[in-house]
């Protein structure tokens, strides 16, 4: 049995159903928007650091799993970029490629807004740039999720064996 890649399973999990909560955060807050013009400017506060959480958990999950399993993390200038794009690699004789080639474009955007959001004051977000992401956010969490959990289901089978 193999209890590294069985502990992997587990915290992928319990990372997909901590993410759920930032997607449905990032729903009330847009809500919030819509119905709280005076405040408007916080709640988009919100929007952009929940956004920023949704890329930041998973890139925990990537990070795990490059450790785990691949037993190799980029790093360099652009280790982030590197390591998303590594998700979307098979490595013979270790593990499927894990996220589709759409996956890893729709994850890009919000890797590079997290970016954005470290660099700048939050009076300067614009929702203009902001709205992209929150309408594409679900469609690209169900995708995510769902390949995740695929390999979830392959991480399982090779600890059972």
């Amino acid at each position: 049995m193999n209890h590294p890649y069985k502990i992997l399973a587990k915290r992928i999990e319990q990372e997909l159903i901590e993410l759920e909560k930032v997607v449905n955060r990032v729903k009330r807050a847009i809500n919030a928007i819509n119905d709280n013009t005076e405040n408007q400017d916080l709640f988009l506060d919100s929007v952009a650091l929940s956004l920023h959480d949704f890329y930041t958990g998973l890139e925990r999950v990537f990070s795990q799993i490059a450790t785990t399993v691949d037993q190799t993390i980029p790093s360099g200038k652009n280790w982030h970029r590197e390591l998303l794009n590594q998700m979307g690699k098979q490595v013979e004789n270790l593990r499927p490629q894990i996220l589709s080639k759409i996956t890893i474009q729709e994850l890009d955007e919000y890797r590079r807004f997290r970016h954005v959001v470290r660099n700048v004051y939050g009076f300067e977000f614009e929702i203009t740039r902001i709205e992209p992401l929150v309408n594409s956010l679900l469609p690209c969490f169900t995708n995510v999720k769902n390949e995740l959990l695929d390999f979830v289901q392959i991480l399982e089978a090779i600890a059972e064996e």
